[in-house]
């Protein structure tokens, strides 16, 4: 096997910024991500004319790198538009690490925007329909990760109770965060009497549909302390993938995050219980099981048990997704992005009523397709370098 290289720290988030979460009419995707792109680097005292690093993918352009480019009038030394799914941006940021090491770029931006409620009000699968599943007429993505979702029930006696104790966790978060967009209380009777959309995930185990803006900016680790307070040093990044449609998985009880999240621990030098702030890719109740699960807070078949008791709410023991995820705050077509905001938000020390004490290692996870491209990064403050 090839030892990995990774450059340990010596990247790092200076600022990260959203916009337009919940609704924004009359914006376009690209607006909406260069407005999210302008804050990040007003936050860390830059212009567009300094990005020389672009990191995007936008969900209706595919040429956006030459579209961001031009509306920005910026002229980018690397432009980088790599698409798996929601963990492109985990991606971007393992590339931008590398890049920034290597000198092919010196100011990085990741961005991405959506107006996927204003403009659908659906949310859009990027998937070509597979020519084995079309007949049966599976809904995509939800009809994927309810199939998951049966198969886990099935093996390891996973009960709706524990699925919405996740949902009733993201939610309790959400509260605390004036950004996200459903804030309404939820109660495991509201969860339980949900409207059912694919058996057995009712519209309460389902992310939001939400327009919405993220953006981050990268810099080397020698410069970061002169544009950020409290940067988030990029410790460690790994992605993995095995599959495109759902039928062609594997094992639907495990996911690919089984080889990039060790791995990503292993180059940033910790592991799972060292970590303080756990963001995930929620787009279903299901996937904050089976990720906590792969990247080793707890066992296979044990995170129904491990997320009950309010373990990953407000007050529990392992926070996780602490601005209220997918299911709660935001999910503009693609969330992986939100949890590397939300990451460096909690080790800067910046998330208000949510803020976790003492952050100092974050853990941000994306997932793309149907369970299929998974990307961990490892996120922590000066002490931890």
């Amino acid at each position: 096997m090839t030892r990995e290289r990774f450059p340990r720290g010596k990247a790092a988030i200076v600022s990260g910024a959203t916009y337009g979460i919940g609704e924004s009419p009359g914006l376009s995707s690209l607006d909406l991500a260069v407005s999210a792109s302008v804050r990040a680097l007003d936050a860390a005292g830059l212009a567009p004319a300094d990005v020389d690093g672009l990191f995007i993918g936008l969900p209706d352009d595919y040429l956006s790198g030459l579209s961001f480019t031009e509306y920005l009038g910026i002229s980018p030394r690397l432009t980088d538009n790599n698409r798996t799914g929601g963990s492109s941006f985990l991606t971007h940021a393992i590339h931008a690490a590398l890049a920034l090491d290597a000198g092919l770029c010196d100011v990085a931006l990741i961005a991405y925007g959506s107006n996927q409620r204003t403009a659908s009000g659906k949310l859009v699968s990027a998937m070509r329909p597979s020519p084995y599943e079309g007949p049966y007429k599976l809904a995509r993505p939800v009809g994927g990760y309810a199939l998951a979702a049966s198969r886990y029930m099935a093996q390891y006696g996973l009960k709706k109770e524990q699925l919405g104790a996740v949902a009733l966790a993201a939610r309790a978060w959400a509260q605390k965060n004036p950004e996200a967009f459903m804030r309404e209380p939820l109660t495991m009777d509201d969860y339980l009497g949900a409207r059912l959309v694919a058996d057995p995930f009712s519209v309460r185990d389902c992310c939001l549909v939400t327009d919405g803006a993220a953006a981050v900016v990268m810099v080397r680790a020698e410069r970061a302390r002169e544009l950020a307070a409290r940067p988030a040093y990029l410790l460690g990044g790994a992605e993995a993938a095995w599959h495109k449609d759902i039928t062609n998985m594997p094992d639907l009880t495990v996911t690919a995050a089984s080889l990039s999240g060790p791995r990503a621990m292993a180059q940033a030098g910790v592991k799972p219980a060292d970590i303080d702030v756990v963001q995930l890719y929620d787009a279903f109740t299901l996937n904050t099981i089976l990720f906590l699960e792969d990247l080793g807070f707890c066992a296979k078949g044990e995170g129904g048990a491990f997320v009950e008791g309010g373990r990953i709410a407000p007050g529990g023991q392992l926070p996780v997704n602490t601005n209220g995820g997918g299911l709660s705050c935001v999910h503009p077509g693609m969330y992986g992005l939100f949890t590397m905001v939300e990451a460096v938000r909690q080790l800067a020390g910046a998330a208000g009523e949510r803020q976790v004490p003492g952050a100092r290692l974050a853990l941000a996870h994306g997932n793309g397709g149907e369970l299929s491209s998974q990307a961990t990064l490892v996120l922590g403050t000066e002490e931890t370098l």
